[in-house]
């Protein structure tokens, strides 16, 4: 259900209680409307943490987190708690994974969100968050040195992307995974990979993802 939808089905529940005296309908419209506000808190969370990446690309050392991100998040998550929406919270627990590990590179904290994040995202059928955390959980197996589960995780990734048209994202993953092939003593996998990274990222536009590819080229 859109925002727009939201609000029009609470105007509706609020001339219900005012012409039928229905008071169960204005705890049903302040539902709708909560639904909206967590909408509008992930829709500006997510806006910032964009521009976090941006400050990032720049200059690294510089980048900094805006202080509202993870309040905006965590909010949320807690009004689509409330209301049962469980494909929002799922995305809302994704987006607060996601800064854990990347703004404060805190793994520890980040995977027990982001598994919690893929579990509601599976239950409802949420192809996109679902492909968004698993590619985060193998980030963190990355990092830890467990080359077989990073690359479980974000090869179920990349196949999740696949089927919902997600390009960029598919390039991403690839990147990712040629590190891991690079690491595993697999450099042919790994120049395979990034020549479909490459080739993805130029048809698609992605540029951000081409600069990756490119870093990627001359890192490996």
């Amino acid at each position: 259900m859109t925002a727009e939808d939201r609000i029009e089905h609470a105007r509706l529940l609020y001339e219900r209680a005012v012409s039928d005296g229905d008071a169960d309908a204005l705890t049903a419209a302040d539902n709708e409307l909560d639904g909206v506000e967590a909408d509008l808190a992930l829709a500006r969370g997510r806006i910032m943490h964009t521009r976090f990446l941006e400050q990032r690309d720049e200059d690294p050392e510089r980048a900094v987190a805006d202080p509202c991100e993870l309040a905006l998040f965590e909010r949320a998550a807690e009004l689509y708690r409330n209301v049962a929406d469980g494909r929002g919270e799922g995305e809302a627990l994704f987006w607060i994974g996601c800064f854990h590990q990347v703004v404060r590179r805190d793994d520890q904290t980040a995977v027990p969100i982001l598994q919690r994040s893929r579990a509601l995202a599976d239950a409802a059928g949420d192809k996109r968050t679902l492909s968004e955390a698993l590619r985060h959980l193998g980030i963190a197996e990355h990092r830890a040195g467990r080359l077989g589960p990073a690359r479980q995780r974000l090869e179920e990734s990349t196949r999740l992307r696949r089927e919902i048209g997600q390009m960029p994202g598919v390039a991403a993953n690839l990147v990712g995974l040629a590190y891991i092939a690079a690491a595993d003593d697999r450099p042919g996998d790994a120049r395979a990979l990034l020549a479909e990274a490459g080739a993805i990222a130029e048809a698609t536009g992605a540029h951000r993802i081409t600069r990756q590819v490119d870093e990627a080229r001359a890192h490996l």
